[in-house]
């Protein structure tokens, strides 16, 4: 970390965008304005089969594969295979689902449900295969696990060699059956010239699973197997595979790109010597160079600090609308204009900014004073509008000015890491983000790891994956904290796992006040598996986590020495937790929370401050396990 003096940081009128705060996000889209796809009926699918349906709801049993069952209503596209599907050699793929939609490069997201054993996919313009699979019990995913991009197939390559170019997830980021999934998918479509010709293959730009990326920058070659073209376009329709298993499908968006992009024109430079807090005099200030350019660089100076470049130009504008701009400026500030109008403002720390703007040729003019020696000279400028995905305008995408190694932990072994954890979502009473400081990560190789709060004798949060980026503690001088990699359920602020309760409805304790709580650290068994011990209530507790077979998630077995009569365990809260068959809850369509043993008592499900709670009086010890 550098401490730049007082005028450094806060710079006037071209403001600081330093390395450590500002970077570009290219191929990252924001939340997606976009469209939604309407799922009152069917009429948005071109020939839909009987095996797809509009239902309200929809719920999956864990020891039933490929079943889904629903109930009456609309809002969710559901598939329920046939029990007797009739083949046709015509048309092989007459049971999956196609959108009357045609579309090039869009970006697409959706929720959907895979039931246990399940095998779906989307096809993206109906030929290039994003797989959706139960892939709950699997490790180290392959191509044909869930998220995969497929590969493509050819009968005349040597057996074992027929698939290739598929592109496995890069880590198993998928949630259980019967559990919503989220997903977002940005594809870029294949070029073709006037004479039909393909001058660019297609790509997978990113996608992203439950939070977590899982794949970026995937070149097609040609359509995957199974694709319903043999040749390729510049448009097709999004195809869901219909003939494999049961698949649920809710909340699709996308947002289309088809629009022409702005273009930087007659640009001229001019760069000045100095450390510059203010914008120069230009008529009192003689640049140090001066020329013309076809692109926005930092290299048309040769200063290596303290200067600043000016450009200006036209910015050619064929699709009226709202424009975003990005702009990297590592080591110093920046500030832009167009059209006369302010859109990256002096004096701002953020370097990005919005601007409506209209048809035509708009004046332009672009500032980047760097001051800050340590830091590299960068220039990074791009641009989003309507129907215009995010790209670089400028000669690189700028960069931060300082290159980070990420530090990553892996969890090879039973591994335990200490440090700060922050909790999205979540606020403290001063209203910033909730941070843990007290957080204890715990790694497996099963790759499912969970986090626990000493200060309350709480599981924070429980992931599927890798296990933890350390970059925020262990670079320079850091600030403590990690951060989990993979697909995470967060499981709410932390409080204490166990308290006193005149009634079943009384209010669940906030803090640790009057609960005579105390932690006693944990010990670890023969593979370094730890038993975390505390007091609370005149009671000696000792907190057994471990993950179940075959990766689904964590069993916990607490044992209470010498429990008071009116105590009780809080084992989740949610907006809905919902009985179901076996001592199965389900929270949110996010996790389910199984009862395995407590001692003959009866959980139960209670409001709490517009929340739901799962609690549970305790006689001595109590065993639960969340799947996820």
């Amino acid at each position: 970390m550098v401490n730049l003096p007082m005028s450094a940081r806060f710079s006037g009128l071209l403001g600081v965008s330093l390395a450590i705060g500002i970077g570009l996000a290219i191929a990252q889209p924001a939340p997606m304005p976009g469209v939604t796809l309407p799922l009152n009926d069917l009429s948005a699918f071109s020939n839909p089969t009987p095996n797809w349906r509009i239902v309200g709801s929809v719920r999956a049993d864990l020891n039933k594969e490929n079943t889904l069952l629903t109930d009456k209503g609309t809002g969710v596209l559901a598939n329920i295979p046939m029990a007797h599907p009739t083949a046709d050699p015509k048309n092989p793929y007459k049971y999956d689902l196609f959108t009357t939609l045609q579309h090039g490069d869009v970006d697409l997201e959706l929720d959907y449900m895979m039931a246990s054993k399940s095998n779906s996919g989307v096809y993206l313009q109906g030929r290039y295969e994003i797989q959706l699979r139960d892939s709950w019990e699997i490790r180290t995913p392959n191509v044909h696990d869930n998220g995969g991009v497929y590969e493509r197939w050819d009968e005349k390559r040597p057996e074992g060699h027929k698939g290739y170019e598929g592109h496995a997830a890069r880590q198993n980021a998928s949630r259980a059956p019967g559990l919503w999934q989220h997903i977002k998918i940005s594809f870029q479509a294949p070029r073709f010239n006037a004479n039909g010709q393909k001058t660019e293959n297609g790509r997978v730009i990113r996608v992203e699973l439950n939070g977590v990326i899982i794949q970026e920058d995937v070149e097609l070659t040609g359509p995957t197997r199974g694709s319903a073209f043999a040749d390729e376009k510049a448009l097709g329709p999004l195809r869901i595979q219909g003939d494999h298993g049961a698949v649920a499908i809710r909340n699709i968006r996308y947002v289309t790109y088809d629009k022409p992009r702005p273009e930087l024109m007659n640009l001229k430079y001019a760069v000045y010597k100095g450390k510059f807090q203010k914008e120069p005099e230009y008529d009192k200030t003689a640049p140090e160079s001066e020329g013309t350019s076809t692109v926005l660089s930092a290299s048309v100076s040769r200063i290596p600090n303290e200067f600043l470049i000016r450009y200006t130009g036209t910015l050619r504008v064929s699709e009226p609308g709202e424009y975003r701009f990005n702009l990297g400026v590592p080591g110093g500030g920046g500030m832009m204009k167009i059209n006369n109008q302010s859109v990256i403002a002096p004096g701002e720390w953020n370097a990005s900014g919005k601007a409506t703007l209209p048809k035509g040729d708009l004046p332009f003019e672009l500032l980047y004073a760097k001051f800050v020696d340590w830091a590299q000279p960068a220039l990074g400028l791009t641009v989003a509008g309507p129907g215009i995905r995010e790209y670089v305008i400028s000669d690189g995408p700028g960069g931060t000015g300082e290159e980070v190694d990420p530090i990553m932990v892996d969890a090879p072994t039973n591994t335990i890491l200490r440090s700060f954890m922050d909790m999205p979502g979540e606020k403290n009473t001063q209203g910033r983000t909730l941070r843990v400081t007290h957080a204890i990560s715990v790694g497996s190789p099963e790759q499912i790891h969970y986090t626990y709060d000493l200060d309350k004798g709480a599981l924070v949060q429980v992931w599927r994956g890798a296990f933890l980026d350390a970059t925020p503690m262990w670079h320079e001088r850091g600030d403590g904290s990690s951060r989990p990699m993979g697909m995470v359920q967060r499981l709410g602020a932390p409080v204490l796992f166990l308290s006193k309760l005149a009634s079943p409805q009384a209010n669940w304790i906030a803090d640790t006040t009057g609960s005579s709580y105390h932690p006693k650290g944990y010990v670890l068994d023969d593979s370094d598996r730890p038993t975390f011990r505390y007091q609370s209530y005149g009671a000696s507790i000792e907190d057994k986590i471990r993950v179940l077979g075959e990766g689904k998630g964590i069993q916990r077995e607490v044992t209470v020495t010498n429990p008071a009569s009116d105590l009780y365990a809080r084992l989740i809260s949610g907006t809905s937790i919902t009985a179901m068959e076996n001592g199965m809850y389900l929270v949110d369509g996010q996790e389910y929370i199984r009862i395995d043993d407590v001692a003959g008592a009866k959980p139960t499900i209670r409001d709490a401050n517009g929340r739901q709670e799962l609690i549970v009086p305790v006689k001595g010890k109590l065993t639960y396990s969340i799947l996820f």
